[in-house]
């Protein structure tokens, strides 16, 4: 069985200000230290953040069968803003998932808008339909929302006195 689920956040950012963010290494970084219920730590195995980079990301403690797995970046494209991962290894794979990839989107809508795109798709073992209950975009959603709220605050200017 394969599916999707979708979700957008809309960011008052300019789309470049959180490429650097999603488009980089820096969402590894960032993640645990902003939503550690989500994600408790990143490791880089292999890659520079280009198409290749393996991630091995540790997830906290509490979701049962389900501690860590390995993603791979199978697209990076620094012209239109979008990043594909696949899961490689580990234990999405083990809980009978065959294919499990994350596509984020940064989409400008001017020059302080933004729309951050993120797609789950998935491909679960027939013998496993509950597994879909699992795919869950909360995550991913909770993340674009801190994201672009770390990248408005990076932006904001010195305050000024008159």
């Amino acid at each position: 069985m394969k599916g999707s689920k979708v979700h957008e956040h809309e960011a008052d950012v300019p789309a470049s200000d959180l490429w650097a963010i999603y488009g980089t290494l820096r969402a590894g970084e960032l993640l645990p230290e902003l939503l550690p219920h989500v994600l408790a730590k990143v490791e880089l195995i292999s890659g520079d953040g280009g198409v290749g980079t393996i991630l091995q990301l540790i997830l906290p403690p509490g979701i049962p069968g389900l501690q860590s797995y390995k993603e791979r970046f199978i697209k990076v494209d620094n012209e239109n803003y979008i990043k594909e991962t696949e899961a490689i290894d580990g234990d999405i794979l083990k809980l009978g998932f065959l294919a499990y990839m994350v596509r984020f989107e940064i989409i400008s809508k001017g020059a302080n808008l933004s729309v951050i795109r993120t797609t789950i798709e998935y491909e679960i073992e027939d013998a496993h339909p509950e597994l879909e209950a699992m795919v869950s975009i909360a995550t991913l959603a909770a993340a674009a929302e801190k994201f672009s709220e770390h990248a408005k605050e990076k932006k904001v200017p010195a305050s000024t006195s008159s």
